[in-house]
Order: structure tokens, then C-alpha cells, then sequence
């Protein structure tokens, strides 16, 4: 086994810790990588904040970039000192219908998740990247294309293919009305996505405050949310809609905003629903979702933000502050997305 160093809660305590961590020896197709940056995403917030006292130890982070430092004998691919990046999923069935279509994330058998997952060969569970060094199946791990700054690109592998797959699905593009119901971590690079796409973007919002942001960021206007009558001049506008709301809401304001024969992907929140069938009657609207993304789909998306200039916008910080960017993320102070930086995880004295 090989040891490193993360940021741990365990128990029902939601602090994360500095702890010494086993990863295992390189199986023959895998890659060990030193991790230099990792995003912080909600889901890892909802893992350290939902504990109680029957859960297991978990180190978050699933969306991080890096340099190769070993490679197994069997991989082809990468060479030692390569740029790396890696999203949520480490290993999937690789036999199911899914799987063969290149949508690994929808793996029938469930796909391997880069933290709190099961291995599929040794039945360990998966620590994530909030630590120095990970070691990963190569068919998971991609290579960081030229001109990535490698901190700002690290939310792509979870937030930006979260994003990315239902507007490639669907068309955004030149002549296509995209509207994105939310400004935050999935929000904005859905918006600057969507505008480098070519499609006409407009941003939804409770928040009249975003208005400079949205136009920042490319879009073309505000729709502010809490508007009556700005919800209702923009009825039927959009061919599509992509919801990255967080928290509990209801669907009918935002599939009123869908133009007829258009589709309101739902992103952000991944509780339960209610659908009045009248607002998907009246213009023959659809209602999908899309959760992450298969290999090939990250590798376009990664290709494609790197020909564009696309990455998220982020606050660097030194990962002995990741209690504090956990809060914050709690009270939504940050935009949009929190990145932490692992080099100090050698220089670090134990906090105890």
C-alpha cells in the first residue's frame, strides 16, 4: 500500500482533518497522480455535513487536476509528468449497453465514484481528492489539454460536464434560445458554455444583483425570478432551460419560460418533483436531467473549453482552509466556484 495525506471527517463530526491515507498499490492500467488542485462542489458539502455517528470516514473531492508521477505497466496512454484531470466516476462495469454507448455515468451495474464508492476489485472504499495523491484507472483519467490554467479547470470535470452533456444533447447553438435558471457553480460555466456554443443566453435569477455578471460572463440579459412581470414577458422564450437551482423549487415558473417543443433540463436539485402535466401540455414541453458525464462526452467537453478559453471562475485557496470554504459554500459566499490547493498538504503541521 501507499500512503498520503488528506482532509478526513470521521465519526459525526463534519470537521475535516488532516489524515494520513492508504491508497493502493498500481494495479496494471493504473496511473498514481499528485494532485495539485481540487473544486469544491455541493455534493461534497452535503457528504461532511450529513453525517452522524454510523457513517463511515470520507475524504471528498471529485473534481481535481494534476501531474502523472507513476504509471502502471499495462498503461499506453500517459507518461510520467503528463497534465491530468479526473471527474467523479473512476471505474464503471465496461459491459452494459451504457457503458459501450461511452455514457460510463449511467452504468447499470453503477459506476466506481471517486470518493465514497466501492472498488470493484478489492471492495474498499474510494477516498477522494481532497488529498496529495490519488491513483485512478487510466480510462478515467484525462489529459489536461494546452492552455488549461490546470486550478480554473478542475470544476470542469464535475460542473462542467454536469453542463455540458444536456446542451450538447440538445442542440445549443447558433439559433437556439438557452436560458440557465441559477448563477452558481453549475450556472456560470453553463452560461459560458451555452454563449461560447453560439447559442442566445440569458440568465434567470432572483438576484437583480447578477445582472453585471450574467453580462460578464456573455449572456445577453436577466430574467429576474421574483418578477412577475418579467417571468411573464418571457413566456414561451427559450428552446431550452437549463436549471442548476440547488435547493427545493417548484418546476412550473421555469417550464412556463420553455418555447413550444423545447425542454427544461433539471440539474441543480436531485429530490423528488411535482409536475403539473399542464405545464408540459400546453407547447408539447419536455422535462429532462443529466447528471455528469461518460468518457467521451469529458473529452470533447474538455477539448472544447480549451479551443474556447472556457474555465470556471474561482477562489483559490490553501486546503488547510477547506472547513472554512465549507462553510462558506453553505451561506453560497463564493463565485462561483471554491478550488483548493493541495501543495501545502506536505508542509503542514498536524492540527491534531
Amino acid at each position: 500500500m501507499r500512503t498520503t495525506t488528506g482532509w478526513q471527517a470521521a465519526g459525526p463530526t463534519p470537521t475535516l482533518r488532516r489524515t494520513p491515507l492508504k491508497r493502493r498499490d498500481l494495479r496494471p492500467d493504473d496511473l498514481a497522480i499528485r494532485v495539485d488542485y481540487c473544486g469544491v462542489c455541493h455534493t461534497d458539502l452535503h457528504a461532511v455535513r450529513g453525517r452522524d455517528e454510523a457513517s463511515r470516514p470520507v475524504v471528498p473531492g471529485h473534481e481535481f487536476t494534476g501531474v502523472v508521477t507513476e504509471t502502471g505497466p499495462a498503461v499506453t496512454g500517459f507518461s510520467v509528468g503528463d497534465p491530468v484531470a479526473v471527474g467523479n466516476i473512476v471505474d464503471s462495469c465496461g459491459e452494459c449497453p451504457m457503458c459501450r454507448a461511452g455514457q460510463e455515468n449511467f452504468c447499470h451495474a453503477f459506476p466506481t465514484l471517486t470518493y465514497d464508492g466501492v472498488d470493484r476489485h478489492d471492495g474498499s472504499t474510494t477516498l477522494g481528492g481532497y488529498s496529495r495523491e490519488y491513483v485512478v484507472r487510466d480510462r478515467f483519467a484525462h489529459l489536461l489539454p494546452t492552455g488549461l490554467d490546470p486550478a480554473a479547470a478542475a470544476p470542469l470535470l464535475c460542473a462542467g460536464v454536469t453542463v455540458w452533456e444536456p446542451l450538447h444533447a440538445l442542440g445549443a447553438g447558433p439559433g437556439t434560445r438557452v436560458a440557465v435558471a441559477g448563477l452558481g457553480g453549475l450556472g456560470h460555466l453553463a452560461v459560458k458554455i451555452a454563449v461560447a456554443l453560439g447559442a442566445d443566453t440569458t440568465v434567470v435569477s432572483r438576484s437583480p444583483g447578477k445582472a453585471a455578471d450574467a453580462a460578464r460572463l456573455g449572456a445577453r440579459g436577466l430574467v429576474v425570478s421574483t418578477d412577475p412581470e418579467q417571468m411573464a414577458g418571457a413566456r414561451d422564450r427559450f428552446d431550452i432551460v437549463i436549471d442548476t437551482i440547488s435547493a427545493p423549487h417548484d418546476l412550473g415558473p421555469y417550464l412556463r419560460l420553455v418555447a413550444m417543443d423545447g425542454t427544461l433540463s433539471h440539474l441543480g436539485h436531485l429530490g423528488p418533483v411535482t409536475v403539473e402535466t399542464t405545464d408540459l401540455l400546453v407547447g408539447r414541453k419536455k422535462l429532462s436531467s443529466a447528471g455528469s458525464g461518460g468518457r467521451p462526452a469529458t473529452a470533447a467537453m474538455l477539448d472544447f473549453c480549451a479551443r474556447h478559453g472556457v474555465t470556471a471562475d474561482i477562489e483559490l485557496l490553501p486546503s488547510a482552509r477547506v472547513n472554512e470554504a465549507l462553510d462558506r459554500l453553505a451561506r453560497n459566499d463564493v463565485r462561483y466556484r471554491f478550488v483548493l490547493d493541495l501543495s501545502d498538504l506536505a508542509d503542514l503541521a498536524d492540527p491534531g
